[in-house]
C-alpha cells in the first residue's frame, strides 16, 4: 500500500494535507464544477459537511464520485489548478524544511493523479492519496475503496503505518480538516491550518494553529 522513501537514522517526517492547505482548492469540488452548477453545489455541501466533521467521510466519498463521474481528461486540468492556487508560502516552506532535515509527505483524502503535479512542483516524493480508475476511453470506473483516507480514521491509520515502516524520530501533521485532527494522538505535533478555512473543531483541538505555512518553520525549529 505504501511506497518507500529514503530513510535516515534520525528521520523527521512532516505530513501535509493537500486541499485547502497546500493549495486553495478542494479537488473534488473542482471536478464537480466541470459538471455544472447543480452538481457542484451538491458536492460542495457534502465536502463541507465531511471536512467540518458533521458527517463521516465514508458517507460521502463514493457518493460524490458517482455524482461527478469524472473523465480522465479532467485530471490534468485540475492538477494545474492545484499549482495555480498553491499556498503562497508553500514552496519556500517545503524547501526550508527539507534543508532543515525534514522529509515532507502529502497525506490526503484527495486523488493521487490530480495531486501528483503539485507534489512534483513542491519536490515532495511521496503521496498517500486515493487512486482513481478509468477505462481505455477515459471514462471513470471507480476508485481505490480500500485506501484509508476514504473513511473516518484513515489518516491516523496512515500515521501508524508510517511509524511502523519508517520509525521516524519526529512525526508532524499539518491540515485544515477534522480528518487531519484525528491524527493528533498518533503524531508528535498536530498543526491546524486556517489559511483558507477556519474550522472551529480544528482550531480548538490543534496543538498549534497557523494561517500561513511559513509559520511552521519556527514551530519546528
Amino acid at each position: 500500500m505504501y511506497s518507500v522513501c529514503a530513510v535516515g537514522t534520525a528521520l523527521k517526517l512532516i505530513c501535509f494535507d493537500c486541499d485547502s492547505t497546500l493549495s486553495a482548492i478542494e479537488g473534488i469540488d473542482e471536478l464537480a464544477r466541470v459538471r455544472g452548477p447543480e452538481v457542484f453545489a451538491r458536492v460542495e455541501e457534502q465536502t463541507r459537511e465531511a471536512m467540518d466533521g458533521r458527517i463521516p467521510v465514508e458517507a460521502v466519498f463514493g457518493r460524490r464520485l458517482e455524482v461527478i463521474r469524472p473523465h480522465l481528461a479532467d485530471i490534468a486540468a485540475i492538477g494545474r489548478q492545484y499549482i495555480e492556487q498553491i499556498e503562497p508560502t508553500a514552496l519556500a516552506t517545503v524547501a526550508a524544511l527539507k534543508s532543515a532535515g525534514w522529509t515532507p509527505l502529502i497525506v490526503s483524502g484527495g486523488f493521487r493523479p490530480i495531486i501528483a503535479p503539485l507534489a512534483a512542483h513542491l519536490g515532495i516524493a511521496r503521496i498517500e492519496a486515493v487512486d482513481l480508475y478509468f477505462d481505455p476511453a477515459g471514462n471513470y470506473t471507480g476508485y481505490d475503496e480500500k485506501f484509508p483516507t476514504t473513511r473516518s480514521g484513515g489518516k491516523p491509520e496512515i500515521m501508524r503505518a508510517l511509524k511502523s515502516e519508517l520509525r521516524p524520530a519526529r512525526l508532524v501533521m499539518v491540515g485544515d480538516g477534522v480528518s487531519d485532527l484525528e491524527t493528533k494522538p498518533e503524531v508528535d505535533l498536530f498543526v491546524g491550518f486556517g489559511g483558507y478555512v477556519e474550522r472551529p473543531k480544528v482550531k480548538v483541538g490543534a496543538a498549534a494553529f497557523i494561517h500561513r505555512l511559513a509559520e511552521l518553520i519556527p514551530l519546528l525549529a
